[in-house]
């Protein structure tokens, strides 16, 4: 489920959004309308409060960590849940709604992990169902790995040449 040429994609567990609206969030600038572009939508591909951790490769990834941590399953990413939040990753209605990226800004440094608007916003349409979240990312060659706890895997990460992302690390589990 990536967004179209001109579009961008937020996804949501709620079916009825019929205006996006600037919001506040806790620790972020804004209020914002949030979205996603193509490179950071499968980053979204899950619950909203499932934790996860996410490396992949970039053009400055050294080998050895690509082979460490990316490992050799295939691909060039890989995405890591813990075992509690498999049931909803499973079992989740995702929906993602289409917006015009006419407005949007790009969010973040050294690169940009969102898009934002300082606009309401209309969907393009009604919501779509994302569907399989696991499917998809099968279908996108992206490794899903189901782990105890995530903070090794992140403390890898993080120390890595690889690029990185972590959403909602605040409710993994504790670290061992």
């Amino acid at each position: 489920m990536y967004p179209e040429p001109g579009q961008v994609l937020h996804f949501s567990e709620d079916p009825s959004i019929e205006r996006f609206v600037p919001q506040k969030n806790a620790g972020r600038p804004g209020p914002y309308v949030w979205a996603v572009d193509v490179r950071n939508a499968p980053s979204y591909w899950f619950p909203r409060n499932c934790p996860r951790a996410m490396a992949w490769s970039t053009p400055t990834t050294v080998p050895g960590d690509r082979e460490r941590i990316l490992g050799p399953g295939g691909g060039d990413r890989v995405h890591a849940i813990e075992y509690s939040g498999l049931d909803a990753l499973q079992s989740v209605a995702l929906f993602a709604y289409r917006l015009p990226a006419h407005g949007f800004q790009p969010i973040g440094e050294p690169e940009p992990y969102a898009m934002v608007s300082t606009d309401p916003v209309d969907p393009l349409g009604p919501p779509e169902p994302v569907g399989d979240l696991v499917h998809l990312h099968e279908q996108a060659g992206i490794q899903l790995r189901v782990l105890p706890n995530l903070w090794p895997f992140w403390d890898a990460v993080t120390a890595s040449s690889l690029g990185f992302s972590g959403i909602r690390m605040r409710q993994a589990r504790p670290r061992p």
